[in-house]
């Protein structure tokens, strides 16, 4: 779990570890040189528990090097991530183990979502449709996934130029080489705040990174650079506008996608600008629709979807950068186990229901 400013949530993600009913775990914990009093929280929870292993950095790396810093760290065969600022459910662990266990071919475990506000409250369910649906897009958050070492080393780990997308980027070229399985319940909470990374990086930062992943996925092998360079693509404005949304805020980004979006006479274009004008307008609206049409969404989902059963997801067949080449000797030689609460070692007794 790498951590940089994350009070005052940290201490609910610190306990929905420690808590879990599989308890055979090391806790890797890399402290991103923080500067709001986190430090000092982890130092006192690490004083109390020995699984905890915190490790401080003095210059902060980011997101993508402190993953890979972190990841340096762990040593388990078996490794889940966890976000500093979000939640999961006791049985997160235990119920993620036994599905990798249980399906040796597996190469990362994951589970579904629910989206939580600042206090905790529930703002929005799982989307369970975004399983049945064929698509590019990680259906399941990062804090939420568990894989096998192995696999991460042989893909050559986290990717610097995936920059704030760089789980979406580590997930699709595993998806390539081994099985994912996800189970089809929220078994993890996603806290939308300003303490999130999308929000704290500068907007062209965010914006640039964003542009970069849809292109990525669109033209494989082509690189993630805007086309000329200043246009942008008006998805971006709805994937960055939905953190706020969602945070409870009002997204004011239709100016914004008029003035640097790459806009087109096509269903995308229209969305976006459809989007953004409602979002700006009437932003309490915009959520209660979108809260509709998932729960449509998902009760047609239901009747292909076992909710008792793990949930055998892939991208596209084609396309997009889950077809990455292999990682070179070199990327291979700097892989390094993700970062994340990591079990010791696999003990069928304790993950066996």
């Amino acid at each position: 779990m790498p951590v940089h400013n994350a009070l005052p949530y940290l201490d609910e993600a610190l306990e929905s570890i420690l808590n879990q009913t599989f308890t055979d775990f090391e806790f890797v914990i890399l402290d991103d040189a923080s500067t709001d009093g986190s430090t000092q929280q982890l130092r006192e929870w690490a004083s109390r528990d020995s699984r905890i292993r915190l490790v401080e950095v003095e210059d902060n790396l980011g997101p993508v090097l402190s993953s890979e810093r972190a990841a340096g760290e762990a040593k388990a065969p078996i490794v889940a991530r966890m976000d500093a600022d979000d939640i999961s459910d006791p049985d997160r662990l235990r119920r993620q183990i036994q599905v990798l266990r249980e399906n040796p071919d597996v190469g990362l475990a994951a589970c579904l979502c629910d989206l939580v506000d600042s206090g905790g409250r529930q703002i929005r369910g799982p989307d369970l449709w975004r399983l049945a649906r064929r698509s590019w897009m990680v259906p399941f958050p990062h804090g939420a996934i568990m894989y096998r070492r192995d696999l991460f080393e042989r893909v050559g780990g986290y990717r610097r130029e995936s920059e704030l997308w760089e789980d979406q980027d580590l997930v699709l070229r595993m998806a390539a080489v081994a099985k994912i399985m996800v189970i089809p319940q929220p078994l993890y909470r996603v806290r939308q705040t300003a303490v999130s990374t999308r929000f704290t990086a500068g907007r062209q930062r965010q914006e640039q990174a964003i542009d970069s992943m849809y292109r990525q996925l669109a033209k494989p092998g082509k690189g993630g650079s805007s086309r000329n360079g200043k246009k942008i693509d008006p998805r971006v404005f709805l994937s960055l506008g939905s953190v706020i949304l969602w945070s409870g805020g009002r997204p004011r980004l239709f100016t914004r996608l008029i003035r640097h979006g790459e806009l087109s006479a096509n269903p995308r274009t229209l969305a976006a600008i459809a989007w953004t004008a409602w979002a700006s307008a009437s932003p309490r609206s915009l959520r209660a629709c979108l809260r509709m049409v998932a729960s449509a969404r998902n009760l047609i989902a239901r009747s292909r979807i076992d909710l008792n059963a793990p949930f055998l997801w892939s991208p596209p067949a084609s396309g997009g950068s889950a077809r990455a080449r292999p990682p070179s000797r070199e990327a291979s030689a700097r892989a390094r186990p993700a970062s994340a609460s990591a079990t010791r070692r696999a003990r069928p007794g304790k993950a066996s229901r």
